[in-house]
């Protein structure tokens, strides 16, 4: 079977993706034997955390990023546009835009990226990302998994029988020991017409899903809800409900249907830590941070939100997810994601050069800068990237419209090399013309860097293993 081939590779991401409920290494069995072991002092939280202790120990790889921070921006920039010009095309492919200089030579960028020109040093480039989905939801739930869907449909649905998001894959199999979340992501749940698959923990259980931010990080009295408790619901109180509960489910015979055999018991602790922690508000609490700095990134939803992930990582948050924008894009001129085509001849080029490239141009060398000021760009991985590019000619509309086969993904810190560029597209930008990458191998350098290896299983619901990721890591993009 040809890695290489997006047919193939179709096949592999849907032949066992039906659901999902052991954990990592457990089957049924073992969890319901776990009650004739509790007498001989192994319970079953004894016999997850001795599991979990032994793949761990397993891992031989370095950690070169303890944290990872997805920006991902929803709709498909177009790399034509942005960081794979192409100036000796034909105008009705090169665009409107002017390339201009880097800080690495041969390496230019878009004229309205001045600032991420001289950032290009740290920059990992991918030319040649590919593979065969054209419609927003089963583009993007491959983008944020690793995984190929059983189909390319707009109307492909969130369900047990789709692979869990990166952060969910490391909160399973590398999670904090502490009171932080070790998945966050905000501020939006992405759709195009239904909800995009690929957000949450799917299989893995409930206990794996992000910790999600619904609140807008640039509004004025950005707080978190999630962690206040009802009214009149002391957190003493809480503490014994817990423990009531804690006491059944020891008691219990039925250990199938316990709080800790359907991921629960792990969902409590974390949420009771989280509740009762001064780190974790701290973490979230944007009004630490010095007016000046929260200027930089710029007072708009996203610019807050990607200094909420540089305060995150910080204080040791493993994977943070920022979305771009709740949707693909639309009609407006002043919100929605990257999917600029179509409605009128003014849709594309005005509306990339009064939102996205501005936004883009501000956010991410601040954050970059940030990292690096800060001592945390080397153990940060960042990565910005889209579900697909956009198609190499203009079309009537004067807009690009979907192009899943060849587009650019950019990573940064972490143990990436900087100022390097993997793979290339042909001389429109149409196809990869050297060393064609898939979402699947991006996936498996994504965990090969933070020192999870790209084959450990994962159990469905039928208790089938699935391997975390079908790729191969790009190491020659690896310092």
């Amino acid at each position: 079977m040809n890695r290489n081939d997006p047919k193939t590779s179709s096949l592999r991401g849907s032949a066992g993706a039906c659901g999902g409920f052991a954990a990592a290494g457990i089957s049924r069995r073992s969890i319901l034997s776990a009650g004739g072991l509790g007498m001989f002092g192994l319970t079953l939280p004894g016999l997850l955390r001795a599991q979990e202790a032994a793949a761990e120990a397993g891992s031989a790889l370095p950690v070169k990023a303890k944290s990872v921070i997805f920006l991902f921006q929803f709709g498909g920039p177009s790399h034509i546009d942005t960081f794979d010009m192409k100036p000796a095309a034909p105008a009705e492919i090169r665009g409107p835009h002017k390339p201009i200089k880097s800080d690495v030579p041969g390496l230019p960028v878009s004229e309205h990226l001045p600032r991420m020109a001289k950032q290009m040093g740290r920059i990992a480039l991918v030319r040649s990302m590919h593979h065969t989905m054209k419609n927003h939801n089963s583009a993007a739930y491959y983008a944020l998994t690793g995984h190929a869907p059983p189909r390319d449909d707009q109307r492909l649905r969130d369900s047990l029988s789709l692979y869990p998001a990166y952060g969910s894959v490391v909160d399973k199999l590398a999670s904090l020991e502490s009171e932080l979340p070790t998945f966050v992501s905000y501020p939006h749940v992405i759709r195009d017409g239904s909800v995009t698959p690929g957000q949450r923990a799917s299989f893995l259980g409930k206990a794996h899903d992000p910790f999600f931010i619904s609140e807008d990080p640039n509004s004025k009295n950005f707080k978190l809800p999630e962690l206040s408790l009802p009214s009149g619901l002391s957190f003493e109180r809480l503490q014994r409900r817990r423990e009531l509960q804690k006491l059944i489910d020891t008691q219990s015979r039925l250990l199938e249907y316990s709080s800790a055999a359907r991921g629960l018991d792990d969902y409590y602790k974390k949420a009771l830590a989280m509740l009762s922690s001064t780190r974790v508000r701290d973490a979230f609490d944007l009004s630490r941070e010095p007016v000046a700095v929260r200027e930089r990134y710029g007072r708009h939803t996203y610019g807050q939100g990607c200094l909420l992930a540089r305060r995150l990582v910080e204080s040791g948050v493993r994977f943070v997810t920022v979305y771009f924008d709740a949707t693909i894009g639309g009609k407006s001129t002043t919100s929605g994601g990257w999917d600029t085509h179509g409605f009128d001849n003014t849709r594309m080029f005005p509306i990339i050069e009064k939102r996205h490239l501005p936004i883009t141009e501000q956010t991410l060398p601040t954050l970059l800068d940030d990292l690096d000021e800060r001592g945390l760009l080397d153990d940060t991985l960042v990565v910005w990237m889209g579900e697909f590019g956009r198609t190499p000619k203009i079309n009537a509309n004067k807009s690009r419209d979907h192009w899943p086969q060849c587009y650019s993904a950019l990573l940064a810190g972490g143990g990436v090399k900087g100022g390097y560029v993997y793979g290339a597209s042909d001389s429109t930008g149409a196809y990869p013309s050297r060393d064609p990458v898939r979402p699947d191998d991006l996936a498996a350098t994504i965990f090969h860097l933070m020192g999870i290896d790209p084959s450990t299983e994962v159990y469905d619901t039928q208790d089938r293993p699935l391997v975390i990721a079908e790729g191969d890591p790009i190491t020659d993009l690896i310092a």
